[in-house]
């Protein structure tokens, strides 16, 4: 399930990344009306951001269908839309007319002026992906062939959308209505009320039925009309705007704040591209109060926080509906339309927004980084990497092309790409499983670059090669899938951190000229010192990787054994590569196997080119998680680029 909500989310950033741009072409043409009245420039801005804010859930039916196939095709999107059209033309107002017979298109049940929401735009995107997953191979007859494969996926995409129709049309009136007679009943409750219902705005939101808890709020619906009330500066000084005041502060500073902890938390190679979407997110929240672009950048990868941030909202519009300060929107609560309606009659003691805000910010900022580290939530920048090994949406690394000549050898040895089963990659090492073990040529494999072939039973291959071994992996991917063309070029050696590197003839990685030496460090880890021969891993154990001591911890955190920079740090977070001051590359690997749990019970403490000293804590790892998972947790500290070193323990 989380597996699932994981790619969603990362699909939903697909139309998420439009919004931004869209939030502040809106909120500009609408701050200019207020302020000077329509215009050409006003009228164009507002055109322009609603042109994609109006059909967000068309867009959610495209992207989610694009990015949930499992294949990014354009039939899987078509697919989208096709579902989408059927669905919302079936449900349009003017088509329940004719199927209820209602002469006037008013008297419709008002439920179906609120169907075309985000909700319905991610089942139909979903339907989309699944049709073109399940029936993008059908074969027909040769009456029908013409409609075989891919053809026929939008044509049973509208079989299938036709089913959902008729089951929301029955549904969705009943659900729609009882949100309005729940909104009605809230009315009752005064702050506590308000609290309530600023807490099922955010939590409606995925589903779009907040629609319907803001008509009764917002609009003439149970008597309230706060919303226009508000605008038109009629009303009850100290009443009218309390059912808006606090979305300010949370949409101004909270999500922001979020957004802060989410950058900070991110993996250190995804951070440049999470900080574009969070960035982008954080200035449209702020500035005009559109917070979808952020909320859905989480809502689906970590729903927890979610759940708090609903929590959060109503706890702040509780607040505000006790305190003095009442405040309103015509387009939402963001800095924008706080300046347009700070001098509103209706307006009570704005000044204190910014300074509930300023709370806000340190709450959310505080709660999601502790959230985020403290039960690894895979947050933008975090995500788990089989979710993204078919999006380069994340994907940081440089395409070099020499990694790509090294990938490409390495898929020659291996006995070519169809021989690949499954490719996946550890610290140091490539795993996979081969269809045909016969076929792997360890020598081409280490004349390629390798330090070494392991074969550990069945159709399991493991190919060692260094700390730069992710990028090969990334271009054996991309040759793989057909997405690149390898380019001429030398293959570049067995990655190293230290310039002066290079291999030796037995694939083990030394310094140029390295005489024998001896490396006095503190212990990195505590536990009983054991030679590195008792690692049950050969790789280890016959020194491929390099000479070294192993430890069987008794306490669960790594500390830097000398002063020494950051040379790599893992997305599994089960190991850590440092460059000692004399250039000495030292590999601290954290039990065997690990890198399945995929982070699940170890966090790092640092980043990759960061300068530590002495007893800097680097990682922390979980012993009971390791045992449950069936690993064994000794743990491997290897010079990686002198094969004539000796490690002493001081």
């Amino acid at each position: 399930m989380m597996k699932f909500l994981q790619r969603l989310g990362r699909s939903i950033m697909l139309p998420v990344a439009v919004l931004p741009v869209a939030a502040i072409l809106s909120g500009v043409g609408y701050w200019i009306t207020s302020a000077a009245g329509a215009n050409l420039v006003s009228t164009f801005l507002s055109a322009a951001g609603g042109a994609l804010l109006d059909n967000m859930p068309l867009l959610f039916a495209v992207g989610i269908a694009l990015g949930m196939a499992s294949k990014s095709d354009g039939t899987a999107a078509l697919a989208g839309l096709v579902s989408w059209l059927v669905v919302t033309t079936l449900l349009k107002p003017e088509t329940v007319a004719l199927f209820t017979g209602v002469g006037d298109v008013n008297e419709v049940d008002p439920a179906f002026l609120r169907l075309q929401n985000v909700f319905v735009g991610i089942i139909c995107g979903l339907i989309g992906a699944w049709c073109y997953d399940r029936f993008k191979d059908t074969k027909l007859p040769d009456a029908l062939s013409f409609f075989s494969g891919k053809r026929s996926v939008a044509i049973v995409t509208a079989g299938f959308s036709l089913i959902v129709a008729i089951a929301l049309f029955f549904i969705w009136p009943f659900v729609y209505t009882g949100l309005v007679l729940f909104g009605e009943w809230i009315v009752t409750l005064g702050p506590v009320g308000t609290g309530i219902y600023g807490f099922l705005n955010r939590l409606l939101i995925p589903v779009g039925l907040h629609h319907a808890l803001n008509s009764v709020f917002w609009f003439d619906v149970a008597g309230i009309n706060d919303l226009n009330n508000f605008l038109a500066g009629e009303g009850t000084y100290g009443v009218t705007g309390q059912y808006m005041t606090g979305f300010f502060p949370v949409m101004m500073f909270g999500l922001p704040g979020a957004a802060l902890a989410m950058y900070l938390t991110a993996k250190t190679r995804r951070k440049k591209l999470a900080y574009g979407i969070l960035l982008s997110g954080a200035v449209s929240s702020f500035f005009v109060g559109v917070t979808e672009p952020l909320e859905f950048a989480f809502m689906f990868l970590a729903p927890v926080l979610y759940l708090v941030h609903a929590v959060f909202m109503g706890i702040s519009m509780a607040i505000s509906a006790i305190l003095p300060v009442r405040m309103g929107f015509g387009f939402s609560g963001g800095f924008i339309d706080l300046v347009l309606g700070w001098t509103n009659p209706m307006a009570q003691n704005p000044w204190l927004i910014p300074v509930m805000g300023v709370f806000w910010f340190l709450i959310y900022f505080a709660v999601f980084y502790f959230f985020i580290k403290r039960f690894n939530l895979k947050t933008p920048g975090r995500e788990d990497d089989d979710i993204l090994a078919d999006d380069t949406e994340y994907d940081a690394r440089s395409k070099d092309d020499a990694y790509l000549v090294t990938a490409s050898r390495f898929l020659d040895a291996l006995g070519g790409k169809d021989n690949i089963v499954d490719l996946d990659n550890c610290a140091t090492r490539l795993r996979m499983e081969v269809a045909d073990v016969s076929k792997v040529d360890d020598t081409a494999l280490k004349r390629a670059g390798a330090a070494g072939t392991m074969k550990p039973g069945g159709k399991s291959v493991q190919v060692v090669y260094g700390l730069n071994v992710q990028f090969v992996k990334d271009a054996m991917e991309d040759i793989i899938e057909g997405k690149v063309q390898v380019p001429a070029g030398a293959a570049p050696e067995r990655a190293s951190t230290a310039p002066s590197a290079s291999l030796d003839a037995g694939g083990a990685a030394v310094l140029t000229d390295a005489p024998p030496t001896t490396i006095r460090m503190r212990q990195p880890v505590q536990g009983r010192v054991v030679p590195l021969t008792e690692v049950p891993d050969a790789t280890f154990a016959d020194a491929i990787m390099g000479p070294g001591l192993a430890i069987e911890p008794t306490g669960d955190t790594v500390i830097a054994p000398a002063d020494a920079t950051v040379g790599a740090t893992f997305d599994s977070s089960h190991a850590i590569a440092l460059v000692l001051g004399d250039g000495t590359e030292l590999l601290i690997h954290v039990g065997i196997d690990t890198v399945a749990m995929k982070g699940d019970g170890f966090e790092t403490l640092v980043e990759k080119g960061q300068t530590v000293t002495e007893g800097t804590p680097l990682l922390r790892f979980d012993r009971a998680k390791i045992a449950a998972a069936g690993h064994p947790a000794i743990t491997p500290v290897v010079v990686l680029n002198n094969a004539k070193a000796t490690i002493e323990f001081r």
